[in-house]
């Protein structure tokens, strides 16, 4: 069951309110005394519904979750929809400049402190939730993608694991590479990281990026688990193949 409810976020947006999702598995209302380990998603109105999504076909959560009957909860807020970059505004831990959209001023920072200082509270009051770091995961796409390697690497104290799906590691490589170097991460740390065959041309020297990413986690300790989707794409209907793929990492547990 995925319940749905109106948030605002003032520091960036006002009192214009966003949608809020929460997948709670089947098995809770059989045994209300069970709790769950959270995966924490970007773009949430992509993630569950063709309805809300952007471009009319979401991530297909609900349905891949309940068939399988995972015992997971996932919790995402609609992003930010202003025409004035508001979306890349909230999703950029990194200030940066491209020639096609111009001067992006990053504020990644800000919203992970409110996914982990108001969101992520609210969530484990209102829902049957594990609240701590070992069952506390983040996920998402394109630059929901960078901002979960963001909050694995940042909020390293709060995240265990994380799914990125086709990260925009493009917007802010050198950035990028100078986090992950100076992060301070737990050696338990687990990241799914992977990019569509099909995109690499989208963005100029998007494989070395991706490549580099890729190398630095390894050596920075981090338990990865990195792919090349063959025929892979840029949109939710390819993330949502990659569905079991992400899952199998977020819970392996040798």
């Amino acid at each position: 069951m995925v319940y749905q409810w109106e948030i605002t976020i003032p520091e960036f947006t006002g009192d214009t309110p966003r949608r809020a999702y929460v997948y709670v598995p089947h098995s809770y209302r059989q045994n209300p005394s069970l709790r769950y380990p959270v995966l924490y998603m970007f773009d949430g109105h992509n993630v569950f519904f063709d309805s809300h999504a952007t471009y009319g076909k979401s991530w297909g959560m609900e349905a891949y979750l309940d068939y399988t009957d995972t015992d997971l909860i996932v919790a995402a807020v609609e992003c930010n929809h202003s025409p004035d970059h508001g979306r890349l505004v909230e999703y950029s831990p990194f200030s940066f400049d491209d020639p096609t959209l111009g001067s992006i001023n990053g504020r990644g920072r800000e919203t992970m402190d409110w996914y982990v200082n108001g969101f992520k509270p609210e969530i484990d009051r209102r829902f049957p939730t594990l609240p701590d770091r070992e069952h506390t995961f983040i996920g998402g796409s394109s630059m929901g993608g960078l901002m979960s390697l963001y909050a694995v690497l940042e909020y390293n104290e709060t995240f265990s694991r994380a799914a990125a799906l086709s990260p925009s590691v493009w917007c802010a490589p050198d950035q990028l590479a100078e986090l992950i170097q100076r992060a301070s991460v737990r050696p338990d740390t687990v990241v799914y990281m992977d990019y569509g065959s099909r995109e690499m041309k989208f963005h100029r020297d998007m494989a070395r990026y991706y490549s580099r990413t890729a190398a630095l986690l390894v050596e920075k300790g981090v338990h990865l688990t990195s792919r090349i989707v063959p025929g892979g794409n840029h949109c939710e209907a390819s993330w949502e193949r990659q569905i079991p793929f992400f899952m199998s990492t977020l819970f392996y547990n040798p």
